[in-house]
């Protein structure tokens, strides 16, 4: 077979693919929902059939913000460790495993959204409860994951267990460095649905924790952020650079910044929770601090990005300061995609950092700057690198060819989505800064004058968001070709080599033990202490409020 030429078997490309068709679903329902969503909020447009907005909110927010980046992702690895490091037959059974567990907890979650019994949004707040099936589905989507974290952990244990003393693939040590941040983040979202959130479902506690369920939600909140952009940083490092015809910047400094990553984009949950009382400031300035450690990682990303653009295009004979610019294969819609996302996350970090500072964050939280910030970050930077992506790993799993009529696609797909996404987020920052609260659906709020100047605004979060959805519908049509009608050919899978004079990789930077080691110590560190504060000293417990209908 085609596959078979680029070193995958059959049997591996349709573990990657099974669970990318899952994330491409995921796309067009929870697109729709997004779509819906800014309607409802410009005041124009009524949910017909009893629909409530926030059963609306709670699909998109679930289906996309879980989902869609869990299916992908995994996917994405997936198609990495059997090009870089192979997947033995045993693990792949496992793998398969893992994904039905998963597929079969998505579908339990969104049914129980849909029937309208688990309306409590992406971050599914106590004390709003929802139907059991809900946490039930939840808890089985991070059981499944926790298969394809095991799956990855062995194949590199087998692999350095085989290849003594030498230096892993920089793909494959990616991967297992994203899945040890997702599997010890999971452990706190995990621990709050299996423990708290389905007894209490199921009426075997009158009450919950609220602040320690939101503290076991945010331990994994955040670092679920860096699980979503570790894979988009995996193709700027190691697969942009050979699409461009360049080399890898730095291994050192490729891994190194993904061991910080690892390290200091955990202990960092109470940035999230700065107004919430219950938590000792100094904790939370303690956690704010560690949240800044994590720019380092972003910093050298970006520097080690742009020197390889330089380089690169020095090397082809461009001169002048940015000369080099013109080299890059803006007609290229591998590259494109993801440069306009890399591009996208100067203005999202910059939000980032806002958001973790103490007295601005005061000005922000819980106003729809937020809502803007976050479709920046993922649905901007990661999304449009995962679409880039696709262009390639999809016709090089199937067998098939990127054409130059669906790169033309491809390109113009991009600039919708860029359009649609700057005239959304935009928006929303600016209507934030003004105070417009976020979780809401359309209000005048008793036809009060500050309300009144945020619909301007709330029209324009609709126009954006009816550009957004015309970029997914393209999407989803171009995935699509790319999956069943594009010519059968060999694609590339562009994976890039070490500049040849590249100094050695230091082994410190794969003592596994090492880094698990401080990883762990940073997180007792930063919640032993106030977590025991906050089960000491916490209030009673509160009942639920939401399903079923007579505990409202």
């Amino acid at each position: 077979m085609i596959s078979e030429k680029l070193g995958l078997s059959n049997q591996e490309t349709k573990l990657s693919m099974a669970y990318i068709y899952v994330a491409f679903i995921a796309l067009l329902v929870g697109g729709l929902m997004g779509l819906l969503q800014t309607l409802v909020r410009s005041g124009t447009f009524t949910l017909p059939w009893g629909i409530d907005y926030y059963q609306v909110l709670t699909v998109h927010g679930v289906i996309l913000g879980l989902v869609l980046t869990t299916f992908f992702i995994i996917g994405f690895q997936y198609a990495l460790i059997n090009k870089t490091i192979g997947l033995t037959v045993k693990q792949r059974k496992i793998s398969w495993v893992g994904f039905w567990i998963m597929l079969v907890g998505t579908v339990m979650a969104s049914i129980t959204i849909l029937l309208g019994k688990a309306s409590v949004l992406y971050t599914f707040y106590a004390p709003l409860k929802a139907h059991p099936a809900f946490y039930i589905g939840l808890a089985l989507v991070i059981i499944g994951s926790w298969f394809a974290c095991f799956a990855n952990f062995r194949q590199m244990f087998l692999w350095r267990k085989n290849h003594k003393h030498e230096k892993s693939p920089l793909l494959a040590f990616m991967v297992v460095i994203n899945m040890l941040l997702w599997f010890i983040a999971t452990l706190g979202v995990a621990s709050t649905v299996l423990i708290q959130f389905i007894p209490w479902s199921l009426g075997y506690a009158d009450t919950i924790n609220i602040l320690v369920s939101r503290t076991l939600f945010w331990y994994f909140g955040h670092p679920l952020v860096y699980f979503w952009l570790l894979p988009a940083y995996m193709a700027w490092y190691a697969i942009i650079p050979k699409i461009i015809g360049g080399k890898i910047f730095s291994d050192s400094l490729a891994r190194l910044a993904f061991v910080l990553f690892l390290m200091f984009s955990i202990p960092v949950g109470f940035h999230h929770q700065l107004t919430e009382p219950g938590i000792d400031p100094m904790w939370k300035f303690i956690q704010v601090v560690l949240t800044f450690m994590v720019i380092i990682p972003s910093l050298l990303t970006a520097f080690s990005m742009f020197a390889m653009f330089e380089i690169t295009g020095r090397k082809k004979g461009f001169q002048g300061i940015f000369g080099w610019v013109k080299h890059l294969p803006w007609k290229d819609v591998r590259f494109f995609a993801p440069m306009v996302g890399m591009l996208a996350f100067i203005p999202a970090g910059t939000g980032g950092i806002i958001n973790a500072s103490h007295q601005l964050n005061a000005v922000v939280h819980n106003t729809i700057w937020v809502t803007g910030h976050f479709h920046l970050t993922v649905a901007t930077t990661v999304i449009l690198t995962f679409f880039g992506i696709s262009y390639w790993l999809i016709p090089a799993l199937t067998g098939r060819k990127l054409t130059a009529d669906i790169n033309k696609l491809g390109l113009i797909q991009t600039i919708i989505w860029t359009i649609g996404m700057t005239i959304m987020s935009g928006s929303m920052h600016i209507a934030g800064l003004f105070g417009a609260p976020r979780r809401s659906a359309y209000s005048t709020y008793g036809g009060t004058e500050q309300a009144s100047e945020l619909i301007g605004y709330q029209y324009s979060q609709a126009i954006g968001g009816s550009i957004l959805f015309i970029g997914i519908i393209l999407m989803v049509y171009i995935f699509i070709k790319l999956a069943f009608f594009a010519p059968k050919g060999i694609e590339e899978f562009p994976i890039a080599e070490e500049e040849p004079d590249a100094e050695p990789t230091p082994n410190f930077l794969e003592n596994w033990k090492l880094w698990i080691g401080l990883t762990i110590a940073l997180i007792l560190f930063a919640y032993t202490i106030p977590f025991i504060e906050i089960i000491q000293h916490s209030p009673p417990g509160s009942p639920p409020f939401g399903w079923p209908i007579g505990n409202n």
